[in-house]
């Protein structure tokens, strides 16, 4: 069996006028993700660490911001072709381990949601996925509430 791990990372500004999305749900916030698809910093640190994992390069190469049918794409379908292009390659998913950082709005109400939804577009069971929320103490850009970053650390296997 071989094993590989990869790891990602993600972060947008936080913006007026945008929704706020998050593991694939939808949170009520007064302010949103500024990006070229829905701006899901979770699921999008998600698809680097499993792309990273296969030896496949980044979000960025398989679905490019300059790509006009990318435009305010819904995250989720771009976790699902990246779970082909992972599984294409002959790989399972062992598990996902995710941190975002956030200072507002509280996630960790959402988050059995979030593992519910990601679970559901990877086709893995919901213990698989571990999604932590935490803040940095009102430090830095995530501390002034300008942006919201995502990290994750997958587990992937071939046979």
């Amino acid at each position: 069996m071989k094993t590989r791990v990869g790891f990602g990372f993600d972060v947008h500004r936080l913006v007026e006028g945008r929704e706020l999305w998050l593991g694939g749900i939808r949170i009520d916030h007064s302010l949103g993700l500024l990006g070229h698809s829905d701006a899901d910093v979770l699921i999008h640190a998600l698809c680097d660490a499993l792309l990273g994992a296969a030896n496949m390069r980044d979000i960025g190469f398989h679905f490019p911001d300059t790509a006009g049918k990318y435009k305010g794409i819904d995250s989720k379908i771009l976790l699902r072709k990246t779970v082909e292009l992972v599984r294409g390659k002959g790989y399972s998913i062992g598990n996902a381990d995710i941190t975002v950082c956030a200072e507002r709005p509280k996630l960790n109400p959402h988050i059995p949601a979030m593992q519910q939804c990601l679970a559901e577009c990877m086709a893995i069971d919901p213990d698989d996925i571990s999604i932590k929320a935490t803040t940095t103490e009102r430090l830095g850009f995530t501390g002034r509430e300008e942006g919201i970053s995502a990290y994750a650390v997958v587990l992937i296997e071939k046979p």
